[in-house]
């Protein structure tokens, strides 16, 4: 009961904060909305995933547990459609690291290269907004941005990089720290892992940039850096089904930073929130093939 609660309360904010928009130009815009600019949309979340499963397959692997680059791709298309049709967004994470597990504390391994996996998403994020600010700080731009905007931005990720270093430093991150340089070992490892990072965060920024396309908003460059990466950090609140409701209430709000009304936002958001939903199908003729690979247990492999 408590956890419906939980749903329903940003549910009905979220039904309200749309009625009290233009629900006409919404709509209008969802029917004019350009399958080519969403079929890009969907091709550009494809190709993230494709990124992400070889992230979560190098992770897992520095952990000792192997598996091959299709049933990691095959996995994390499943727990991707799991996570848009469940409550929360992370009941896929969890199956993915259950059927990952292998060995004496495969589990344990397996939960850990999943929970790494999704921060170090969260990470390339970050990174494409921090460079973003910069960018629009630098350079003139078209976005209307007050200068608390900038403080608050500032301020916020310095207090992230000041809460991970001391995650890492204090005595009980000793064991991240470990972690992470077992996971990290060696700069050629590490530079696989920005790059996928990055890469895969430049993917899902373009892809909603691909959505606001779709029914004719065209956002700058530094608009998809810097306030699309604010609306995808939205849809992590685990209390809706996908981040519903939080994506285009937070849409709605930022985009018009950028010129937009909050009425298109809100239709960017939905559009993007479809082709989630579209670019996590190929999961159910997978899900109906059945079958499950073996994950090798490489840590149990190695000598001595």
């Amino acid at each position: 009961m408590k956890g419906f609660a939980r749903l329903m309360g940003p549910a009905l904010l979220a039904g309200l904060f749309l009625w009290s928009l233009s629900s006409d130009e919404i709509l209008s815009r969802l029917r004019g909305a350009d399958w080519r600019w969403m079929a890009a949309c969907v091709a550009l979340l494809l190709i993230q995933t494709v990124l992400m499963a070889l992230r979560w397959r190098l992770l897992a692997r520095a952990l000792g547990l192997g598996f091959t680059v299709p049933w990691a791709i095959r996995e994390y298309l499943v727990a991707q459609l799991v996570n848009t049709t469940l409550p929360g967004g992370v009941v896929g994470d969890g199956a993915r690291a259950v059927r990952s597990q292998a060995g004496e504390s495969g589990l344990k391994r397996a939960a850990q290269a999943v929970v790494l996996e999704r921060a170090m998403g969260q990470i390339g994020l970050l990174a494409v907004f921090v460079a973003g600010l910069g960018w629009a700080l630098l350079t003139p731009s078209g976005l209307e941005l007050a200068p608390r905007f900038f403080r608050a931005a500032a301020v916020t990720s310095l207090a992230l990089a000041t809460v991970a270093g001391l995650c890492v430093a204090l005595p009980r991150g000793g064991r991240i720290a470990a972690l992470l340089a077992l996971c990290l070992r060696d700069r050629g490892t590490a530079i696989r892992h920005v790059a996928l990072s990055v890469a895969a965060a430049l993917l899902n920024v373009a892809a909603f940039a691909a959505a606001a396309r779709a029914i004719d908003l065209a956002l700058p460059a530094q608009a998809v850096l810097v306030l699309v990466p604010l609306i995808l950090f939205a849809m992590v609140i685990p209390l809706t089904i996908a981040g519903w409701g939080w994506r285009e209430g937070a849409a709605a709000a930022l985009l018009p930073l950028a010129g937009a009304t909050p009425g298109a936002g809100v239709a960017a958001g939905i559009l993007f929130g479809i082709a989630i939903m579209i670019a996590a199908l190929p999961a159910v003729p997978l899900l109906l093939r059945g079958g499950r690979m073996p994950v090798q247990d490489l840590a149990g492999a190695r000598p001595g």
